[in-house]
């Protein structure tokens, strides 16, 4: 266990560079942050030339990956930074200097165990990306395919290990101080960033992510998930097919190239939504780095660590919050966010439903192509408070991917509506999941699984109660009577006994 004299040294060191780089001054200067937090911030400072405008981007990179990585979640979480954080936080790139070939080249035979030669014929010794956990190679297979090899940074793990440890103490100490934080559920956001790091600092997990969602989007032609190499995969190199298309950052070359931007923000939205909605399974950084053209107007995704999954039920309430919020039925909505319980019941539903009609309606007066999922969506995390709405990680994540889509769609096609493009897929969705036909098969469904529970039910029932064995039948006994006597409780068995054998007993168990 890390002592905490360990932890307040990190937290003092981090806090210098976040000093350095004006990114403390929020915390010192909210009301809702406690007062030790407040000092220890003051003494982070001590010294140090404070810029004008925060740069919190800029001193997550200073401090290191595992910082970069945490900034990363900390974007889908305005409500607990604040708007222009969270927006500063998003231009984090994961982008770092590469390690030289040989370091890579090492990485790849320990995790292999056997001569390269023996799985590739070739590889590039230049990387297409570095980033804060693994970089990439272009390489070429012993059989003539073209792939890309992900490779962890050597002593990832560790660094990550440490840092998470010092978050998670922070987080535990911060939520006792009780009030707005615990509201927060901080430990619950580190929680969250340590499970996204479980899953990138293991390729073969990240691999499996990307199998999945292939899987689930057999549906979404147009939207290509590259081929997973299983066999050249391993917890810290992921081996998968080279997808030779063009950036969608790159308007010009989709352009010069003959895409159809328009027909690529479609494809992209359509995708997203049947991932949320329809699969609830969904790449959760679709950035346009990790987007490519390619010919026909289709589009292929890669990097698979963050992936955002969510249940049935709740993919039912937030079709019903989108298409509420589309509609303006807020007293849906309102009622929604009451049966999921993220809005406690003391509340009156109606007060909530006019809170909501004050963040739509605005919206709903604008010009159609100036409206926004991404603003809409903002808007409701200013009434958490006043409802004392505690946060979902899940839908945060959901959010933060869906704000980041609207983005990418309109830097592809200006005149795209999310509300017109999601409107009709998320009204469809609706009356296939809460329609009759779908209420009468999930009632059969519960009652063939119902019977088809009762054999185990009855072998149950008679381990409990076993069929009488070989033996006779008890005899009838007789009634007991039981008697008080005394200032005590004392029980005397009495039986239709007579004469002087019955007193006998009697005398003997009285005393």
């Amino acid at each position: 266990m890390t002592a905490p004299a360990i932890h307040l040294w990190r937290l003092l060191k981090w806090g210098r560079t976040l000093a350095r780089h004006g990114a403390l001054r929020g915390i010192e200067r909210d009301p809702n942050t406690p007062a030790p937090v407040r000092r220890l911030c003051r003494i982070a400072r001590l010294g140090a030339r404070v810029p004008a405008t925060p740069a919190y981007a800029d001193a997550l990179e200073a401090i290191g990956p595992p910082a970069i990585k945490l900034g990363q979640t900390l974007a889908t979480r305005p409500d607990l930074i604040g708007e222009d954080a969270a927006r500063d936080l998003e231009r984090l790139q994961d982008a770092v200097p590469p390690l030289p070939y040989a370091v890579i080249e090492a990485a790849l035979r320990n995790s292999f165990g056997r001569p390269l030669d023996q799985i590739f014929a070739e590889i590039d010794p230049k990387p297409v990306g570095a980033a804060s956990i693994a970089q990439v190679h272009r390489a070429i297979t012993t059989d003539g395919r073209q792939v890309a090899v992900k490779v962890l940074r050597p002593g990832v793990e560790e660094e990550f290990a440490k840092a998470i440890d010092t978050y998670e103490w922070a987080a535990a100490h911060l939520e006792a101080f009780g009030g707005e934080l615990s509201r927060l559920r901080l430990r619950l956001v580190i929680e969250t960033f340590k499970r996204w790091t479980a899953r990138e600092l293991d390729l073969r997990r990240e691999a499996a992510s990307a199998s999945e969602l292939a899987e689930s989007m057999i549906a979404e032609p147009d939207f290509v998930v590259p081929k997973i190499d299983w066999q050249r995969t391993t917890g810290r190199v992921l081996t998968l097919e080279w997808i030779e298309g063009i950036k969608l950052s790159k308007r010009d070359q989709l352009l010069a190239a003959g895409h159809n931007p328009a027909r690529l923000a479609q494809t992209l939205v359509q995708a997203f939504l049947r991932q949320a909605i329809a699969e609830g399974f969904f790449h959760a950084d679709l950035h346009q780095g990790n987007l490519f053209a390619l010919p026909g107007d289709r589009l292929a995704a890669i990097d698979f660590g963050i992936m955002g999954r969510i249940d049935r039920r709740a993919r039912v309430w937030l079709a019903e919050i989108l298409y509420g919020l589309i509609t303006g039925n807020y007293r849906r909505v309102a009622e929604i966010h009451f049966e999921a319980g993220y809005v406690p019941p003391h509340h009156n539903v109606g007060e909530f439903a006019t809170a909501l009609r004050a963040v739509g309606e605005p919206m709903r007066g604008m010009a159609v192509k100036d409206m926004s999922v991404g603003q809409m969506l903002d808007g409701l995390f200013n009434i958490t408070r006043d409802f004392d709405m505690q946060t979902q990680p899940h839908l945060l994540l959901l959010q933060k991917t869906m704000v980041m889509v609207e983005g990418v769609a309109t830097a592809l096609d200006p005149e795209i509506n999310m509300w017109e493009t999601a409107a009709p897929f998320v009204r469809e969705w609706i009356r296939t999941e809460l329609g009759p036909e779908t209420a009468i098969a999930d009632r059969l469904i519960e009652d063939v699984r119902t019977l088809a529970r009762l054999p185990e039910l009855v072998r149950n029932i008679e381990r409990h109660f076993p069929s009488p064995g070989g033996a006779p039948p008890a005899p009838p006994l007789k009634p007991v009577e039981l008697v008080r006597i005394g200032a005590g409780w004392r029980y005397a068995t009495v039986g239709l006994l007579s004469g002087f054998t019955g007193a006998l007993l009697a005398w003997l168990v009285l005393g």
